[in-house]
């Protein structure tokens, strides 16, 4: 902590961005530095009246609204918050110059415990959690840090060297990063956020800051069975782990029913109470990170067979008219749409799809809701009608014809109540819209509880 007030002391600061993450800044800054003068800029003119403490607002230079990007030049260092985009040339040219930096960056450089990052385009969260939880299991002094846990920056403040923070690590907060956690998890890699970055590439290469700066003895667990990860580790310098479903060359693999660590049993997929294949990678990927921090067997078992997963990731609503309902309202890409189908099978007889357009491809998706026979597709803008052409292509092409119902909503009441209207009783109605939400809803979060709302205000409990 002394280094860091060393490091920031002589600095003019600025911390672009009020968000949780900004304001958590705001509070450390402040904390650290009583008396010093910060910038705050934001492109929300009204952020700063959503801080209720206001100690906060005190010996403050605010920049809100249109124009909140002009003072840069005015600051020695910038800390940015990972939701602002990186394509303004004012922030591009501050970022040539070295000024600009993050909470992340600096929790990673500062934190005198262990820090374990995990990332994926996709089971970030829900294995974030669950070592987590395994982690809470063993005694260990963990804290659960980053998009789903506490802002990390204020923590430094306790933060002991025996501590351990698993941090949840999106692209934005991985992007022009130049520190790597001590323990890198990195799930898999999928076309994403293809409105905020510029391509593929830069999206992939965000990701991989992960692990390209970890140390000879810092560890990456990573997933064997995506082909684009297999490749890129390769320039890792860290101990690599792998894990794998498919193949037998994995250092941790299924075995039939059984995970297993170079042929000894670690695992009995038996305890595993989630649905998919994609939970089980989430799964094997935790397990790791326990068995490296010397969290016993059984131990590990119990905290698995005890988690229920997390909301809006393929949650179990409940039955009602008849019907499944299942939120997976955190389906942001085909691929992750693609996974739930797979997990839940073939009692699928509505799906509600559709969002904000973010330049993905729905191609694969069409072919599985084709192959599944899903009877009904409920389709939100803007997508819903990209998906919708991408189905009946696949149909058109195939030379099939099948009865599918094409409803096209604004709302979500709207799309439950033709979900009740027409899904068989015995089906599943899910929720999994390969889209972001931004257009119609406010979040992903908003979304999925109007989902439930509404389940629960039209559908008869069972």
């Amino acid at each position: 902590m002394l280094n860091l007030k060393k490091e920031l002391n002589p600095k003019k600061i600025l911390i672009l961005g009020l968000g949780k993450e900004g304001v958590d800044t705001l509070m450390f800054l402040r904390k650290l530095f009583p008396g010093k003068i910060l910038g705050v800029g934001d492109k929300d003119k009204n952020s700063k009246f959503k801080i209720k403490n206001l100690k906060l607002l005190r010996k403050v230079t605010w920049y809100l609204g249109r124009d909140y990007l002009k003072p840069l030049e005015q600051y020695d260092l910038i800390i940015k918050s990972p939701g602002i985009p990186v394509n303004n040339q004012a922030l591009k040219q501050a970022f040539r110059e070295g000024k600009i930096t993050s909470q992340t960056e600096l929790f990673l450089r500062h934190c005198p415990g262990k820090i374990i990052g995990i990332t994926g385009t996709k089971g970030k969260g829900t294995t974030s959690s669950l070592i987590y939880k395994i982690l809470k299991q063993g005694g260990k002094k963990v804290y659960l840090v980053g998009n789903i846990g506490k802002p990390a920056l204020s923590l430094l403040f306790k933060a002991k060297p025996k501590d351990i923070f698993v941090y949840e690590m999106s692209s934005h907060q991985l992007m022009n990063l130049r520190t790597s956690p001590n323990i890198a998890v990195f799930l898999n890699i999928y076309p994403a956020h293809l409105d905020y970055y510029r391509d593929f590439q830069e999206y992939f290469q965000a990701k991989k800051n992960i692990f390209l700066h970890q140390k000879s003895n810092d560890v990456l667990i990573y997933n064997k069975d995506d082909q684009l990860l297999k490749e890129a580790v390769k320039k890792a310098k860290s101990k690599k782990i792998s894990f794998s479903l498919k193949s037998q060359s994995g250092d941790y693999r299924l075995r039939q029913d059984l995970v297993v660590y170079h042929g000894k049993k670690m695992f009995h997929t038996a305890n595993y109470r989630l649905k998919g294949e994609f939970n089980l990678v989430n799964t094997m990927a935790a397990i790791i990170v326990g068995r490296i921090l010397n969290v016993p067997l059984a131990k590990i078992t119990n905290a698995v067979k005890n988690f229920k997963g997390m909301p809006y990731r393929l949650e179990f609503v409940g039955k009602y008219s008849g019907v499944d309902f299942y939120n997976d309202s955190l389906a942001t890409i085909p691929q992750a749409t693609i996974a739930a189908i797979e997990a839940l099978g073939d009692r699928i007889g509505a799906i509600i799809l559709g969002g904000f357009e973010s330049g993905l491809d729905y191609s694969k998706l069409a072919r599985v809701i084709a192959q599944r026979k899903i009877k009904n597709l409920i389709l939100f803008p803007t997508t819903g009608g990209k998906i919708a052409k991408a189905v009946k292509k696949y149909f058109r092409f195939n030379k099939s014809k099948k009865a599918i119902n094409y409803f096209f909503v604004n709302d979500m009441k709207e799309a439950i109540k033709l979900s009740l209207e027409n899904t068989e009783k015995g089906d599943i109605c899910l929720l999994s819209p390969a889209s972001p939400s931004f257009g119609v809803f406010k979040n992903y979060k908003e979304r999925g509880d109007l989902f439930k709302k509404y389940i629960k205000v039209y559908g008869k409990k069972n």
